[in-house]
């Protein structure tokens, strides 16, 4: 019943920047992580940034000062506002969620999440 779907996606040159949104539907309760992840070819899945519906959030160290995650929870929406993008940015990016845990949890861990998206791509050029 949960759904997600990513949006926003594209290529940019290196320095530029693109928010990537999902829509997130279908959760019994509005207690719920999102998570953003990406993979690159030969790469394994990262996670990017984290945000529970109390708003905590937390970053990978490599787009720490670059990506913000934020959410709208009248439109059910979480964005990851990157800027600053560097080549090594360019991966599909897919978004996951979860309602598992109670309280505070959120994690940059895919274990965790249950609940994933389709992927969007995002391509920063040199």
């Amino acid at each position: 019943q949960v759904q997600l779907a990513e949006s926003g996606g594209g290529s940019v040159q290196s320095g530029g920047s693109l928010t990537l949104s999902c829509a997130i539907s279908g959760f019994a309760d509005s207690k719920f992580y999102t998570g953003w992840f990406r993979q690159a070819p030969g790469n394994e899945r990262e996670g990017v940034a984290t945000i529970n519906t109390e708003g905590r959030t937390d970053y990978a160290e490599s787009v720490k000062g670059r990506f913000t995650i934020s959410q709208d929870n009248d439109k059910n929406t979480v964005y990851l506002k990157m800027s600053s993008l560097k080549p090594e940015d360019s991966a599909m990016y897919y978004c996951a969620a979860d309602s598992r845990f109670e309280g505070q949890f959120f994690t940059l861990q895919s274990p965790w999440y249950h609940f994933w998206g389709q992927g969007t791509q995002v391509a920063v050029s040199s």
